[in-house]
């Protein structure tokens, strides 16, 4: 049974013309006799518009209702209703294809709606009236008969509401399915965007602060070439160190960019506050004197704490490198009091470009506040009233939940 229903469901043209051959075939059957005095021709015309067009219903579910409503009230003028020699009806005034009007009310109901629905009921309940009323002249027919044509009109509107509720909810259902489908890309979209902001912020913190160390030893090396060759070879080593340092975090950020598969075993670990104090040697190998000064316990922070407090230093570092000037040198504190940890790197250089000092350029300075931010902490960069250049961050340390990349 659910098998037919299901293929039934799946071919609603053929069940439609199944039902409206269960109501023509009688109708085509029917005898002289049996039409009450009603030409057979107008007998059969009516009857094809009464269950012919059941089998558009489904498309045309507004018009071939209307067209089987039109039919009935033409069969209300043609057929007749024979009665014996004492009054008594010798004939079914109910023809088989009469039952396409209850088929055609559920059409109504199920699949236009319930408004239509009540439009097209009260014309059939004037309809049966009319019919009860001019046709029939037997009282208790007349009670029987409009009994029996309510029941049937209500169980067909019963089963209307009931299927145009469920193909409401299946309607309703798939449009919940489409949203989600397009919220689900969206997120899908919002995410990639957010990971390739964070490839590019790390990029940015990796490759700006190799290559300032790399240009500045270059030019240092430049100058002690012929002078102190030791120096120089100093210099190229650094240089050379600094580029494969560069070149293992490059491919680590390639690594993520290709595929999300990888272990964690693959995966290079990221720097955090012990890495402070390497980062400040290979600053001081890069020509730019450096003192770190670290207070309290800064080693048991949150994976995204230290990562950010080691990338707001390397990104301060390296935009005194490039902009402090040659004389310079660079004081770092880290200092952790209660729940929060402070960041303060200070030179006491000269060449703070413009934009920086106003704060609205640079990526670096961008990258460092949203770090700042992310973990609802502040920061803080501009020069200082004796000279140099100030970053000052202050990240609390319980609100964070994992490590910020």
């Amino acid at each position: 049974m659910r098998r037919l229903s299901l293929w039934m469901r799946a071919h609603p043209v053929i069940g439609d013309t199944l039902i409206a051959g269960l109501l023509g075939l009688p109708d085509l059957a029917s005898t002289v006799e049996n039409l009450a005095g009603t030409p057979r021709g107008v007998y059969l015309l009516v009857g094809l518009f009464l269950w012919g067009p059941l089998i558009f219903r489904r498309a045309r579910p507004k018009l071939t209702s209307n067209i089987i409503l039109v039919a009935a009230f033409v069969q209300l003028v043609t057929h007749n209703v024979d009665y014996g020699p004492y009054g008594e009806m010798t004939g079914v005034p109910v023809r088989p294809a009469d039952f396409a009007l209850g088929i055609a009310l559920y059409t109504m109901v199920a699949y236009v709606g319930r408004r239509q629905g009540l439009i097209y009921a009260a014309w059939l309940l004037l309809g049966t009236i009319l019919w009860e009323v001019w046709r029939i002249r037997d009282p208790q027919y007349v009670v029987f008969s409009l009994f029996m044509i309510f029941c049937v009109f209500g169980f067909c509107w019963a089963v209307g509401e009931f299927v145009g509720a469920r193909r409401q909810l299946n309607a309703e259902l798939l449009e919940r399915l489409k949203l989600l489908e397009v919220e689900r890309d969206q997120q899908a979209r919002i995410a990639v965007a957010e990971e390739r902001t964070r490839i590019a912020r790390e990029l940015h913190d990796v490759v700006a602060h190799a290559v300032s160390v790399m240009v500045v030893q270059a030019d240092g090396a430049s100058y002690a070439l012929q002078s102190d060759p030791q120096m120089a070879q100093m210099a190229l080593t650094t240089i050379s160190d600094t580029g494969r340092q560069a070149l293992g975090e490059l491919r680590r950020l390639l690594g993520l960019m290709r595929s999300d598969s990888q272990s964690d075993t693959e995966r290079l670990p990221q720097p955090d506050t012990s890495s402070l104090p390497q980062l400040a040697e290979q600053v001081r190998g890069a020509g730019l004197p450096v003192s770190l000064t670290l207070r309290g316990d800064v080693q048991d922070l949150p994976a995204g704490v230290g990562l950010s407090v080691y990338r707001i230093v390397q990104e301060a570092l390296t935009n005194s490198l490039k902009h402090a000037g040659g004389s310079a040198s660079a004081d770092v504190f880290v200092t952790r009091a209660d729940d929060k940890i402070e960041v303060v790197v200070d030179d006491d250089g000269f060449g703070t470009p413009r934009e920086l000092a106003g704060m609205s350029g640079g990526n670096g300075l961008i990258g460092m506040r949203e770090r700042a931010s992310v973990l609802g902490g502040s920061l803080e960069a501009g020069p200082r009233p004796g000279g140099g250049w100030r970053v000052h961050a202050v990240l609390p340390v319980g609100s964070a939940q994992g490590p910020l990349v």
